[in-house]
């Protein structure tokens, strides 16, 4: 702590008393180390966000574009657009209609309330394979096994996702993680096509474009 020693020794008189003051910091350098220690073993430490994402191979893209031509009618495509808009169309497109294509966004009403209703048997499926895990009536080994064989049942949901230059890395990690939410099981990554820029512009235009025009491309 802190100790003061007073000198008047031989103080002559009408002078102030000489005071020689010294502070002890040991108490102080222990406190420190115990607050750091309270600390570390208190305060979570912050770990980095990863995500895994496998991108499909050669091999990988002709499988899923093969398995949309044979199941168009459960294939979506998905056009990520600017300021979080999300366009989509189902099935082939349809450049003489602009209507077919359709607006919305990232909200759980929005594109996840889309994707849960074309894969509804499949996410019905999950939500009893999860509770069946919750209580313990199969291990987290059979689960992986039996959700895997769920999500890749021939005649499920195919979604295709096709970034445009205005969306953000945000937009395509909110997309990837609307696929794991909706169990979709099988989904790719594909570059956007002029037909789909005509798409986007055609719709935006209510329609005024020249259908021709997307067909050349």
């Amino acid at each position: 702590m802190a100790d003061i020693k007073t000198d008047d020794g031989g103080a002559k008189k009408g002078k102030p008393k000489k005071i020689n003051l010294r502070v002890d910091f040991t108490p102080m350098v222990d406190m420190n180390m115990l607050l750091i220690t309270f600390f570390m073993f208190c305060t979570t430490l912050s770990k980095p966000q990863v995500m895994n994402l496998v991108m499909p191979t050669k091999e990988n893209n002709v499988n899923v574009e093969n398995r949309t031509k044979a199941d168009e009618s459960k294939t979506v495509t998905l056009l990520l657009a600017g300021d979080n808009v999300v366009y989509y169309y189902l099935g082939k497109p349809d450049y003489e209609n602009y209507a077919s294509l359709i607006k919305t966004n990232y909200d759980p009403d929005g594109l996840r309330a889309i994707l849960v209703e074309r894969n509804a048997e499949v996410v019905r499926q999950m939500i009893e394979l999860r509770s069946q895990k919750q209580q313990n009536k199969i291990s987290e080994e059979e689960f992986r096994i039996r959700s895997k064989e769920i999500r890749d049942a021939k005649g499920g949901q195919v979604v295709v996702i096709k970034p445009t230059d205005e969306s953000n890395y945000k937009n395509l990690v909110d997309v990837l993680d609307e696929m794991q939410i909706c169990s979709i099981g099988l989904y790719a990554i594909v570059d956007l096509t002029e037909g789909d820029k005509f798409l986007i512009d055609n719709y935006l235009q209510e329609g005024a474009l020249s259908a021709n025009a997307a067909k050349s491309n």
